[in-house]
């Protein structure tokens, strides 16, 4: 999904033609001249510029021959929030010769822009046989219709969205239950109950990640066993790298060690074990920054430079790039 810490960003210097101009050229440098994690930084900081023409950049990168990158682009595309971006999301999903991972992406990123009028293509992909493309439409159909049907939502849950939204900055594919009277014993029974539609689990899921304590990090990371759904697994490890706790980290390396796993749950693991940064988590980052899946190779490549940021104290992930 997203760099799992997602760190608000700043310009360092106005959105000037030079400005873009450096960013479009490091972004979309397929000469391998560029780092992958230079090209993540460039995207990054075109997110802190969210109009027509960092979305038009950004569309350009479905070019490239990186799934993990793809992924990306559409990931920050459904955060920027603009309706500029629905058409190559659009494309970008009808794309039968898409990886599943970037069209399962593009998918949820049309849900977190959340116009209706994104509504008759993800109900046409709601069976598609691709278990994450289809799972994730109806994620994104439940939480347009969810925005929709909330006319008049209570001054607690404005609140509480409102504190979510602050401290992990992202547009999430459903709305945390905000029932404080629920136990995350009990959250975590929903989280975990097969019978419950999936949209419902995911809420259960993002009020555990609200919680943020050690209980709700143990009822998550019975997650990434859970044998149901690899895109559930797959936000299980987003989620944890949002929440950056330490007691996460067992199930995270076992989850990206298991070579049997799918590669989208591997993927998201690794870069989950970058934002949480702690010095166990380099060697297992070095280790499978060789593995031959590449999107998993790729995400421990950019999760050790996002491990060395955690580690330097930046403030900021991405910065844009002086336009002098």
């Amino acid at each position: 999904m997203c760099l799992p810490t997602d760190i608000p960003t700043t310009s360092a210097a106005p959105a000037t033609d030079a400005t873009y101009e450096s960013l479009e050229a490091l972004l979309l440098n397929h000469s391998g001249q560029v780092s992958l994690a230079e090209r993540f930084r460039a995207l990054f900081s075109l997110k802190a510029l969210p109009d027509q023409r960092s979305v038009d950049i950004i569309g350009r990168g479905f070019a490239d021959s990186s799934a993990l990158l793809k992924h990306e682009l559409a990931y920050v595309l459904g955060q920027m929030g603009n309706p500029h971006a629905l058409p190559v999301l659009e494309q970008v999903l009808r794309d039968d010769a898409e990886d599943v991972m970037v069209r399962h992406e593009a998918a949820e990123a049309l849900g977190a822009i959340g116009q209706p009028e994104s509504l008759p293509v993800l109900r046409e992909f709601v069976n598609h046989p691709a278990a994450p493309i289809a799972e994730t439409c109806e994620l994104a159909v439940g939480r347009i219709q969810y925005e929709a049907d909330q006319q008049a939502p209570s001054t607690a849950t404005i609140d509480a969205d409102a504190k979510a939204a602050i401290l992990y900055a992202s547009v999430d594919p459903a709305p945390a239950h905000n029932d404080a009277s629920q136990s995350t014993e009990a959250l975590g029974h929903r989280l975990m109950d097969p019978n419950l539609p999936l949209f419902e689990r995911y809420r259960a899921m993002f009020a555990l990640r609200n919680r943020g304590d050690t209980a709700a990090v143990e009822e998550l990371a019975r997650g990434l066993e859970d044998p149901t759904s690899a895109l559930f697994r797959h936000e299980i490890g987003f989620v944890f790298g949002q929440m950056q706790h330490p007691a996460s980290v067992p199930a995270l390396v076992k989850a990206l060690a298991n070579t049997a796993e799918e590669p989208m749950v591997r993927h998201e693991c690794a870069e989950a074990l970058g934002s949480i940064a702690s010095p166990e988590v380099l060697p297992v980052l070095q280790t499978f920054s060789k593995d031959p899946e590449r999107v998993v190779r790729e995400s421990c490549i950019v999760a050790l430079d996002m491990y060395e940021h955690e580690q330097s104290g930046q403030f900021q992930y991405a910065t844009v790039p002086d336009s002098q």
